[in-house]
């Protein structure tokens, strides 16, 4: 069995392809590309899979941001946060934990128990806590955001709980003289202090790690000292598309 698993995210389409319950196939395309390079519209969005050079599929299954975007014409359409549920499990193996994922600009934490979602905790209204905040502090500081996610130790006192306000309180320290490392550092540490009010009523000694921050460590440090285990996903910026190929492989068998 082939599954298509599609995941429309805010900056790029995640693709994957899942056969036999195996990975076979995985790429991303910025999401104004896909909808302006390989899509049409007819009562419902088209994808012409010809182009993206997709193959034969039984089961297409897509996921996202908002019903009206993601719900494709063939395909059926899973929540994203059931998506990442299930691409959390298929990925860790594991049935008991706790989920946060990262996106460009939402954070899930959701808590799974015995593999079903028993709680959720979402921001979807501040950028301060999402990927767009790291990449627009990594242009002030003029550091890729691989660089920046190396510096962990010594992190300036950045308070300000507004993504643009905190550009200004982060040029106000560039402007006081602070190391680039104690720059990058601060950065790091005040999305973690923003992430973590979402995590604190969720219970669980396992934390699984999806999305793009997947990739700082300096976070993954500082979750770490919160919980037994931290686990990052092989594929985490996959994880939605992922999950949805799961979710229709186990509807399929059943």
């Amino acid at each position: 069995m082939r599954v298509l698993g599609i995941d429309l995210g805010s900056r790029e389409v995640k693709v994957i392809v899942l056969e036999e319950g195996e990975i076979v196939n995985k790429f991303k395309v910025s999401t104004m590309s896909f909808y302006r390079d390989y899509c049409t519209f007819s009562g419902k969005i088209v994808v012409d899979l010809d182009k993206l050079d997709i193959g034969e599929t039984d089961v297409k299954i897509s996921t996202g941001y908002g019903r009206n975007n993601t719900d494709l014409n063939e395909f059926e359409v899973i929540n994203e946060v059931k998506a990442h549920a299930y691409g959390a499990i298929y990925q860790s193996g594991l049935e008991n934990f706790i989920l946060l994922d990262v996106g460009g600009q939402d954070v899930k934490a959701v808590q799974v128990e015995k593999g079903l979602i028993t709680d959720i905790e979402l921001n979807e209204k501040c950028a301060a806590s999402c990927g767009r905040y790291l990449e627009n502090m990594a242009k002030v500081l003029e550091v890729s955001l691989e660089e920046l996610a190396t510096y962990s130790t010594d992190p300036v006192d950045l308070n300000s709980t507004c993504a643009v306000f905190s550009e200004s309180e982060l040029i106000g320290k560039i402007a006081e003289g602070a190391s680039i490392e104690r720059l990058c550092a601060g950065v790091n540490y005040s999305m973690y202090r923003r992430l973590k009010p979402l995590l604190t009523g969720f219970k669980g000694h396992k934390l699984v790690i999806s999305g793009g921050v997947a990739f700082n460590q300096a976070i993954i440090e500082y979750l770490a000292q919160d919980y037994e285990q931290v686990i990052t996903l092989d594929h985490p910026q996959y994880n939605g598309a992922i999950g949805s190929c799961y979710y229709g492989q186990e509807i399929s068998n059943k």
